[in-house]
């Protein structure tokens, strides 16, 4: 057999045996190098909960804003401003949406960055106060944002302003003021002091208003800069507070001129003066509070936590069901403060010890069964399934108490000053310690238990006795 035979013979039987393992079931995974699967940032190496944070990102690349001026519609003249020495010169150039060439659409906002090919959102030209133009950008879900940041094209802004929204865009609250008159455009001190009292203030600045550079210029707004609860942040629900947005606005409120708008050849002048920004970036982090280490998109393809610590919510902002029994609290460094379920009355002291403020969220007293509460003298006594206040817990071959909302709770059993009521099962002869549930309906008995005499414990259930 020739040379070519041989080859030919040998690269026959390399396929046949590659399709015997796949007939046995090995396929390509004979092949396969086996790696060991990624720790999850939310536990420790011995698998106890700590606390874990979403990567630091431009929460606006690709992200759509919506813009209240652009130029090019219909096709406008602009010109460009240089200055060399004491010489100022003017180059012009037309804007025209319908050609990608000389557009300067909103989506060069937040397209990727390159220094060496700016691309360039531009406003129609002198749009001059009090008229203003805006930038508004939705992030998805809440951030906790770091800083806001524009590169301009053109100078920088006279007067502008920065505002958030915590509600999607149906209301606002400023973030932070530029201007070279801070009292007279938006009635804000230049500079104002930063307290403790004020520290969730938007304050009004005249740094980064010079019209210089004519382009290049950057404005970035740090949220925490000189907020001086900021260094024990964990600790500070006002400034976790303060940082959080689901949108971002920016409302340019006055233009820089030369004063030369006014001149013989004003038109000239005019077309020199508008907005232009290279590159919008929101610095910050997906808000998990702390129980999760990354946002995805969910079946409606909205953007929310991936939760552990067996929280849930779109921020892990509460408590999987069933796990009601420590209220639900934001994650530090020091405790992650995991959510648990199933815990006896007889424990919860331990629990108070670690949540001082237990009284926040309802305390349930559970127990396998109706029949194995305590003081039960035999039969069956369950909640009712069709009561809107309880759920069925489908694994425990039993009605347990589970709330449909901590509002739920509040309605249905009443909050006295100083006392919390939890609701519970119990049999006829257990004394109604806080008073009968407003609550009554067939085959359920509902009581309810100021926070005292549930720490003081009642009998564990038959076999779980501590």
């Amino acid at each position: 057999m020739s040379p070519a035979g041989w080859e030919a013979l040998v690269a026959l039987a390399a396929v046949a045996c590659l399709a015997e393992g796949v007939r046995g079931g090995y396929g390509l995974n004979m092949f396969a190098v086996q790696t060991a699967p990624q720790p999850d940032p939310c536990y420790d190496e011995n698998g106890q909960p700590r606390r874990c944070i979403p990567d630091f990102v431009n929460a606006a690349f690709g992200k759509e804003v919506k813009v209240s001026s652009t130029c090019g519609r219909p096709q406008a003249r602009y010109c460009v401003l240089a200055e060399k020495g004491e010489e100022r010169s003017r180059a012009c150039h037309s804007c025209d949406a319908a050609d990608p060439k000389r557009a300067h659409p909103a989506s060069y906002l937040t397209d990727l960055n390159n220094p060496h090919n700016l691309t360039c959102w531009q406003s129609e030209s002198f749009v001059q106060h009090p008229l203003n133009v805006t930038l508004a950008l939705a992030l998805g879900k809440k951030f906790e944002v770091t800083y806001v940041s524009l590169q301009f094209c053109s100078p920088r802004p006279e007067s502008m302003a920065i505002a958030k929204s915590m509600d999607g865009g149906k209301s606002w609250v400023p973030f932070q003021f530029y201007s070279t008159q801070c009292r007279k455009m938006y009635n804000k001190p230049n500079r104002a002091a930063i307290t403790k009292q004020n520290e969730q203030e938007a304050i009004c600045t005249d740094s980064h208003t010079d019209m210089r550079p004519l382009s290049g210029g950057l404005i970035a707004f740090s949220t925490l800069d000189g907020r001086p609860s900021a260094h024990d942040f964990d600790n500070s629900p006002v400034l976790q507070d303060w940082v959080t947005a689901t949108d971002i606005k920016v409302v340019f409120s006055r233009l820089h001129t030369f004063g030369d708008e006014n001149e013989d050849d004003s038109e000239l002048a005019r077309d020199s003066y508008y907005y232009a920004v290279s590159d919008l970036q929101v610095g910050g982090r997906c808000k998990c509070n702390g129980h999760a280490s990354r946002c995805v998109r969910d079946r409606d393809d909205h953007l929310v936590c991936d939760c552990k610590h067996n929280t849930a919510g779109p921020e892990c902002d509460r408590c999987k069901p069933f796990h009601y029994d420590r209220p639900w609290q934001r994650a530090t460094a020091r405790e992650a403060n995991e959510c648990v379920g199933e815990l006896h009355a007889a424990r919860a002291p331990r629990a108070a010890r670690r949540v001082p403020d237990l009284a926040r969220a309802p305390v349930r007293l559970c127990w396998p069964s109706a029949s194995s509460a305590p003081g039960r003298e035999g039969g069956r006594e369950g909640i009712s399934p069709d009561r809107p206040l309880c759920r069925r817990d489908p694994s425990a071959g039993d009605f347990r108490e589970v709330p449909a909302s901590l509002q739920a709770w509040r309605e249905a059993l009443g909050e006295g000053q100083g006392k919390w009521n939890a609701l519970g099962t119990c049999p006829e002869r257990l004394p109604s310690l806080g008073g009968r549930s407003p609550i009554k309906g067939p085959g359920f008995k509902a009581f309810a238990f100021s926070l005292p005499q549930i720490l003081q414990g009642f009998p564990p259930p038959p076999g779980r006795e501590s």
